[in-house]
């Protein structure tokens, strides 16, 4: 298999560059079975239920697969560096309730609304990061505390259930006809386009090379001159920046009310769509368009499930044997990838 040339590398950093293997394939195993998979349902699902692949079913689809594959570049990177981020549902709270008071107090455009949501969502990944980065703490610990966190911040923003009244500022990015062009959803387009950004500074980048160095072993990646803790915060505060962008979209796509089960459980589904995708849980491997297409067939099967008149508990049985079949694809792969290394010994 061939190794990508690095050109900024540090030429006596072997570890890093064998790191670069896993990313020979412009498109991975996974991502075509992923394709696959999509593509079967879809055909099944249009033939079951005509309506399915109709723009009035799609649209929506679309609308809800963009906040989670959003921010699931981010989660991504942290899971390529070996770590987890579970507080993104109680950070989409905290940015998502502060906008919408902000909204219903003062006349502002979207772009004000989009920077004040992602000013707040990177300073409370800057937190994850700094804590995970420099206190050392493993940032399962640290981010199941901080999900506690920003959940009791969120609930004291609100100050009561709702928030009511909130203007048509974000339409753009909503579902309705003023958030899409030529059919296709605005919010979607946008976290295609990021998407695309995030996969080419993974692959074609050495701050990309150095994520899943770190993933593979963090100490190795240290010695050969690799800035652990400061690449790790980086992809904390990229995550919480991408929360921000993401609580505006599911903002957009409710109505002029806000409740507080905004952010509820999305850490779930968001994880999920990047294990789903082929990113594995160890750390060291995984892509941003598996990703994307891993929240494509989790809101594949949720909204097949629900258009066939099927009971909503199915498309968890699902997604959890969807779940299953990756975590363990992805561990016989590192047990055939170690003996491999064991008999070259």
């Amino acid at each position: 298999m061939t190794v990508i040339a690095d050109p900024g590398a540090d030429p006596t950093a072997p570890d890093v560059k064998a790191r670069g293997r896993v990313l020979a394939s412009p498109v991975t195993g996974q991502e075509l079975v992923l394709l696959g998979v999509i593509a079967v349902l879809w055909v099944l699902l249009g033939f079951f239920t005509p309506a399915f692949l109709t723009a009035g079913s799609l649209q929506p689809l679309l609308v809800e697969v963009a906040p989670v594959a959003l921010i699931g570049i981010g989660m991504t990177m942290v899971i390529i560096t070996g770590g987890i981020d579970i507080s993104v549902g109680g950070a989409i709270m905290v940015c998502a309730v502060t906008v919408a008071q902000t909204l219903v107090t003062y006349e502002m455009s979207i772009w004000v609304a989009l920077l004040i949501s992602v000013a707040i969502g990177a300073g409370l990944g800057l937190v994850n990061g700094f804590l995970i980065a420099y206190g050392r703490v493993p940032a399962i610990i640290i981010t199941f505390g901080t999900a506690n966190l920003f959940q009791w911040l969120g609930l004291q923003i609100f100050g009561s259930n709702t928030v009511n009244g909130i203007p048509s500022t974000l339409d753009v990015v909503g579902r309705g006809v003023n958030g899409r062009t030529l059919g296709i959803p605005h919010s979607f387009f946008i976290t295609v386009v990021l998407v695309a950004i995030a996969w080419w500074y993974l692959r074609h980048t050495v701050g990309g090379r150095h994520l899943y160095a770190i993933g593979g072993d963090p100490v190795a990646a240290r010695l050969a001159g690799v800035r652990v803790r400061r690449r790790t915060l980086l992809v904390y505060l990229v995550t919480g920046a991408l929360v921000g962008i993401g609580a505006l979209f599911y903002l957009a796509k409710g109505t002029s009310t806000l409740d507080q089960s905004i952010g509820s459980g999305r850490e779930l589904a968001v994880i999920a769509a990047v294990v789903i995708g082929g990113t594995s849980i160890m750390g060291g491997r995984g892509s941003v368009l598996g990703t994307l297409l891993g929240a494509l067939l989790v809101q594949t099967v949720t909204s097949g499930v629900t258009q066939l008149g099927w009971p909503s508990q199915l498309s968890d049985l699902f997604v959890g044997l969807a779940i299953i079949v990756a975590v363990g694809t992805d561990l016989l792969r590192q047990r055939a990838r170690t003996s491999a290394t064991r008999s070259q010994r």
